[in-house]
């Protein structure tokens, strides 16, 4: 067990050494101020804007809908009780309650959320009674160093509210497959189960990120949002309640690609490592192999991982429908190619609830579900399953449905409907046939939904 250091340790520590304080932290010094009142100027400016967040959510991850109180945090960031979150927090909340510093609590409605940045905007229901509300200011997270001391401050494990203190161990880490729009700040900080939503403040006393993850197992490691993003997603969540982000469908790679040992020459550009089905890439006529010199005027370099969420943001806020040229070069000669992106709309499916059939059902989206959509574009496949249920023998999940009995299935509507009306004729028929589409194989089974499990 790593052993706590405490606040006199690390003032001493800065005043033998001052370089190894922030720019913030040094200034304080430099204004007579030991680490300790630091700290605590820097905690009192941002925990009355900490929010407890309980939420009462939906899911059908066990083949039923039920529901399930999770808690999170978040960080008021105006007077009128607009606060931010993670999107995993809200997501598919039916309720949002709220408690404030002071006791207080409110119900809150979600302004709107993106799952692909993990950020949503949340606003308190207040009485035409409440007066302003203490919020927090956003910093800078560019101009972070690795080695500055931040705050962690949320609701670890529904704890209502604490805070932790550490430094910033990289100001861009890249994740895979959870960097696609930016890159994250990690942090030696206590952050835990029920953190996500709260504020990374700085010794400023200013959101520098929202804490987003935490690794437990093998010391400890945490990520949050910057606050360059948050900033960014928060304005576009109260104008639109989304973010209108464009997609292309381009699948980029950099130059220096260690993980794929892939090196290419050169420094300018970015690789095109390939481009979706039916996407405005591949329609431009773009090609594997081909180098992306510059999007309009935008210079493309990536010669890492690293480089990479700065481009995908630069495609993902390009006008919709407006068409952009690329400068590219393939097998040696350049080219302008003319690239028109469209909406990328939303990036998860809907789900129902298919009661005595016992599993539930989820359309197909081409974000959520890629190898599905490869299989089928539209349509509707099987979420999970109920054990035990009348499903249990015969579907799994991940079966694309095609038909039920003689009836197409195209979407969740369809599947709604044949439901309904076969627990309407339960006395006369209970027997339905389903045609599927089973790791691409399409194969017939037969769900028999005579027993009544709910009931046992």
């Amino acid at each position: 067990m790593r052993k706590k250091t405490t606040a006199a340790v690390i003032c001493g520590l800065l005043c033998v050494c001052p370089a190894l304080g922030s720019p913030s932290t040094t200034e304080a010094f430099n204004s007579s101020m030991d680490f300790r009142q630091v700290v605590r100027k820097a905690k009192n400016q941002v925990f009355p804007a900490v929010v407890f967040v309980r939420c009462i959510r939906e899911n059908f991850d066990e083949g039923k809908r039920q529901t399930q109180e999770v808690s999170g945090s978040g960080v008021l960031i105006s007077p009128r009780g607009e606060f931010l979150t993670n999107w995993h927090v809200v997501h598919k909340a039916i309720e949002v309650r709220c408690l404030l510093h002071d006791g207080r609590a409110f119900k809150g409605e979600v302004v709107g959320s993106d799952k692909d940045t993990d950020l949503a905007l949340v606003k308190l229901n207040l009485p035409d009674s409440a007066k302003d509300l203490p919020y927090a200011q956003f910093g800078n997270s560019d101009q972070l160093e690795e080695g500055e001391f931040v705050m962690a401050m949320g609701a670890p494990w529904g704890l209502s509210r604490s805070v932790s203190i550490g430094i910033i161990s990289c100001t861009n880490r890249y994740l895979p497959d959870n960097s696609q729009y930016s890159l994250w700040l990690q942090t030696d900080c206590a952050i835990s189960p029920g953190n996500s939503g709260g504020p990374l403040v700085n010794t400023r006393g200013e959101i520098v990120g929202i804490n987003s993850r935490g690794y437990l197992s093998g010391g400890d490691m945490a990520f949050a949002v910057p606050s360059s993003t948050a900033r960014f997603i928060s304005d576009q969540l109260r104008e639109h309640g989304s973010v209108q982000w464009s997609w292309t469908g381009l699948q980029l790679q950099p130059l220096r690609d260690f993980n794929r040992n892939t090196y290419f020459e050169g420094t300018e550009g970015t690789i095109v490592a390939g481009t979706d089905k039916e996407s405005p890439a591949r329609r431009s006529g773009l090609q594997p192999r081909d180098r992306v010199l510059r999007i309009g005027d935008f210079s493309a370099d990536a010669l890492t991982d690293e480089d990479l969420p700065a481009i995908r943001t630069h495609l993902g806020t390009l006008p919709i429908g407006e068409s952009v040229p690329l400068t590219v070069l393939r097998n040696g000669q350049e080219l302008t190619m003319e690239l028109i992106p469209r909406k990328k709309g939303k990036v998860e499916g809907e789900e129902y609830d298919c009661t005595r059939w016992d599993f539930a059902v989820k359309t197909i989206n081409q974000f959520d579900n890629p190898d599905l959509h490869f299989l089928r574009p539209e349509g509707v496949f099987v979420y999970s399953v109920k054990y035990p249920g009348n499903a249990g023998g015969s579907l799994r999940s991940n079966d694309i449905i095609l038909k039920i009995d003689s009836s197409e299935v195209q979407t969740l509507a369809d599947v709604e409907r044949i439901h309904k009306a076969s627990l309407e004729s339960i006395g006369k028929k209970h027997k339905v046939v389903f045609t599927l589409l089973r790791n691409g194989l399409r194969r017939q089974v037969v769900l028999d939904f005579l027993r009544d499990y709910s009931k046992e």
